[in-house]
């Protein structure tokens, strides 16, 4: 019964940092468009700053696989978060690009370290729950985010400052982690698969990093371009209500999820998140009004969603890594996709028109078919091959 009620409240405290975390990216994500009318920055020069973002997250990297490794998960966890709020609130702050820059790529850095970090302690809390979780933090992740959007979208009605937004909710992060670190799993410090092992590739976690990179196009570029697509294309004012309805159906995707996989499995829900994906953003193209934009935008969300969650929980089961080292390594996956996408749109909008730049996020959800098909088929052939060994 102790055991029972000491799993429960590391997953109530656990899945609350997974719900600010959410909060705090949807807070900087929804006052993008606020940055680009302040700085007075195009679409390309944007495209640009958004790069700063992927590289801080390529920095912080190699860092939080050496944190993970070397100490409790629990510890990168809190000081990382702990800064990330920090950062935050100097984003609000920045009175030059330069200071921006900088802001962003710590934001970033300390949001990776965070990533790596609870995930891990996501993937080892999960051995001792006999149904799938997974999902659900990352569900509410989600559901912070809309939490954070729809509190941007009270404070953008109320014409309440950028800088004086982001330090209320950078103080909640610091107050939230100074009390919820004590509830964290301790003693989680994996002994084996801590190093990156060189030569060829793993098949198993290259394909998963192919999967990753794709989804992280369309997430990332969601994240960061869907208030500019309706503030500029749909010209509606209250340019947060793209962002909204996407992370809304994220969110209800990844609750769902681990429902879905346990009804169709993994291979086949793979599969519903690349043609929703696919379906949703071409709506959203050819019909660029508010309501086909919405249902777009909800169909790109929930298809979206699932991808992370299944392709974590697939890597945390590497027979050559540990969970904290595998997730770290295809998360460079996600960082590239990241590094690539938002600036690519930025370029193309900036050359083409964004609506045309939109064409990138079909092109990412419909690669997820053939790798997603690559990876099973691998997987079965693996366990084909243990099977005979034994």
């Amino acid at each position: 019964m102790k055991d029972t009620i000491t799993k429960n409240k590391h997953r109530i405290y656990l899945s609350l940092f997974f719900f600010m975390s959410g909060f705090s990216f949807a807070t900087w994500a929804s006052r993008i468009p606020t940055i680009k009318m302040a700085f007075g920055f195009n679409e390309a020069e944007l495209g640009t700053i958004l790069l700063a973002m992927p590289i801080g997250s390529l920095i912080g990297l190699p860092i939080s696989g050496w944190l993970v490794s070397k100490y409790n998960s629990r510890v990168p966890l809190a000081v990382g978060y702990g800064l990330n709020a920090i950062a935050l609130a100097i984003i609000g702050f920045s009175q030059n690009t330069f200071s921006l820059v900088v802001a962003v790529v710590l934001f970033a850095f300390t949001t990776r370290i965070f990533n790596i970090s609870v995930n891990t302690q996501a993937i080892t809390l999960q051995k001792q729950f006999s149904q799938k979780i997974i999902g659900s933090f990352h569900g509410f992740w989600s559901t912070g985010g809309i939490a954070g959007v729809a509190f941007s979208t009270l404070l953008l009605t109320y014409n309440v400052s950028l800088h004086m937004h982001l330090l209320i909710v950078a103080i909640m992060c610091l107050l939230i982690t100074c009390y919820s670190y004590q509830f964290l799993l301790k003693g989680d410090r994996s002994e084996k698969g801590n190093k990156i092992i060189v030569g060829k590739p793993d098949p198993y976690i290259l394909y998963l990093g192919f999967i990753i990179f794709f989804a992280a196009i369309c997430e990332g570029g969601m994240f960061d371009w869907s208030g500019i697509y309706f503030q500029e294309v749909l010209h509606v004012e209250i340019f947060t209500y793209g962002y909204l309805i996407f992370m809304t159906f994220m969110a209800a995707s990844r609750f769902l999820s681990d429902l879905i996989i346990a009804r169709i499995g993994m291979p086949a829900t793979f599969l519903m998140c690349a043609l929703l994906v696919v379906s949703g953003i071409s709506l959203a193209i050819i019909v660029p009004q508010f309501w086909p934009a919405m249902v777009g935008f909800s169909m790109v969300g929930f298809g979206t969603a699932a991808v992370v969650p299944m392709s974590y929980a697939l890597a945390g089961a590497s027979s050559k890594y540990s969970p904290g080292m595998a997730i770290s390594i295809i998360a460079t996956y996600a960082i590239t996709g990241m590094l690539l996408g938002p600036p690519i749109i930025g370029y193309l909008a900036h050359a083409f028109g964004l609506r045309v730049a939109f064409i990138i996020f079909g092109f990412s959800g419909l690669m997820l078919i053939p790798i997603s098909q690559l990876f099973f088929s691998y997987q079965k052939k693996m366990k084909t091959m243990a099977g005979n060994i034994e």
